[in-house]
């Protein structure tokens, strides 16, 4: 069957893709070799986040007397938590198949192998393959879990985070390998739950890619939970023959240590899924495993654009999403469906979540990097133990960080660390959007008592104008 426009994956940048593409009125398919949502929507964002709110209330009801309440004899049921994530993934997944009829977009089941330019082969579960051809390919085939040499994963005591998703059984222990998002997230929810949690980390510290201070924070935070914590570590091998798995742990200064546990969790990150796609046939250029693109998501072979985690950049749910929808556009552009080129992605004003508890969030430079820069910084940090409505919702931990730009008053970056902070970081994305400064903030009234009020007080403290610390 002939298309205008065919997506190979239906992640959370594949099937944004496939909407635009459809509103432009091109005939449009999508093609998923798995579940309509990809990783994101089944086996990553959303079921873990499913997750991670039964840890939270499950926490409210042990310290339920913190807040004069009672709930004795909490428990919980790491079955029933597990079946929550998966019915939640399932409901999210087939809202993705509603907006696919809605839209009039064909979804074409079976794995993609591109043959030529603007030819593509589908092979289906039972191994029928379908020819389908289209003038336009996105490719948004996604990543997956990076796996160590040394750390093979067999899906029982050495998981990815899709196993570490739906174990059978709660283990007693756990040793996390990485402390990225995702290590980050389940090292808090296995904790929770009750399994004891070792993270170790290669770096010098844990959530190496946010601002010092906010790792020190959370590593501060997950050690008064309970969670062990090895930086400047590296787990050498892994031996699964016994009942549990007995991690070799090589140390900074080269001493080695024997961490035993029942499962071990390697979150060493995502490699992009680009294989056995036909790139090489189609002379689609790679490097480094990633699809190489321009600023509008066009491959070096004309009729093709990648967009998401096979491509540079952040390998993050909301980046993709924007990727494919301005590859669509694009496409639109090119066919004269509209006027306007799109707008190209800004990949320095990304945000970046971790939810844990202490939630963290962050978009633009860190301390560090304004300082390599040789910037003249102005820096503002407001803790939430000052805050009236952390406070009253039991959530102190933590602050908010500010980065402007001393002579023009450029919001150069923010980091936070604390209750709710995700949802926090919206409001510093948008004002570097609109070139917003220190003032502009300042003067822009915030409601009491909020925890995103904390966003003007650290702006206060970086101008010497805080009123409430």
């Amino acid at each position: 069957m002939a298309y205008d426009v065919v997506i190979i994956g239906s992640g959370p940048g594949g099937y944004p893709a496939a909407i635009r593409a459809s509103q432009f009125g091109f005939k449009t398919a999508i093609i998923e070799r798995e579940s309509l949502g990809g990783i994101c929507l089944n086996w990553g964002c959303i079921p873990t986040k499913a997750l991670l709110k039964s840890a939270q209330v499950f926490d409210y009801m042990k310290h339920a007397d913190s807040y004069g309440l009672s709930a004795s004899d909490a428990k919980q049921n790491f079955g029933a938590v597990i079946k929550r994530s998966r019915g939640v993934a399932d409901k999210m997944s087939k809202g993705v198949a509603f907006l696919m009829r809605k839209n009039k977009i064909d979804v074409i089941m079976g794995n993609a192998k591109i043959i030529s330019k603007g030819k593509i082969e589908v092979t289906a579960n039972d191994n029928n393959k379908q020819p389908v051809e289209t003038k336009y390919i996105i490719i948004a085939t996604g990543g997956r879990s990076r796996e160590l040499p040394n750390l093979k994963q067999d899906g029982k005591k050495i998981v990815g985070y899709r196993e570490a998703m739906v174990l059978p059984q709660q283990p007693k222990s756990m040793i996390v390998v990485g402390s990225g998002a995702i290590g980050s997230e389940f090292a808090y929810f296995y904790n929770s739950m009750g399994t004891k949690v070792t993270i170790v980390e290669f770096m010098p510290r844990i959530v190496p890619v946010e601002d010092e201070e906010i790792s020190k924070e959370l590593e501060k935070q997950y050690k008064k939970q309970g969670i062990d914590i090895m930086v400047n570590a590296t787990v050498e091998d892994a031996d699964t023959s016994g009942n549990g798995v007995r991690a070799t742990v090589k140390k900074q200064d080269g001493s080695t240590v024997t961490l035993e546990a029942d499962v071990l969790l390697s979150a060493v990150g995502v490699v992009s899924n680009v294989e056995n796609l036909g790139l090489e046939s189609a002379g689609i250029k790679t490097d480094k495993g990633k699809i190489i693109v321009n600023k509008f998501l066009q491959t070096n072979v004309s009729g093709f654009y990648a967009i998401g985690d096979c491509t540079p950049n952040q390998a993050l749910a909301h980046k993709a999403s924007r990727e494919g929808i301005v590859a669509a556009e694009h496409i639109a552009y090119i066919e004269k469906k509209t006027p306007h080129q799109p707008e190209p992605l800004d990949y320095g004003n990304i945000p970046g979540c971790t939810y844990c508890v202490p939630e963290v969030s962050s978009v633009g430079m860190t301390e560090k990097a304004a300082k390599d820069a040789g910037l003249d910084i102005k820096i503002g940090k407001f803790p939430f133990m000052a805050s009236g409505k952390a406070t009253a919702a039991g959530a102190t931990e933590g602050f908010v960080k500010v980065i402007y730009d001393a002579k023009y008053g450029e919001l150069l970056g923010a980091h936070m660390i604390g209750f709710n902070v995700t949802e926090m970081i919206a409001e510093i994305v948008t004002a570097r959007k609109l070139e917003t400064t220190g003032h502009e903030i300042l003067q822009a009234v915030h409601p009491h008592p909020t925890m995103s009020e904390a966003v003007k007080e650290a702006t206060a403290v970086a101008y010497g104008e805080a009123t409430d610390i």
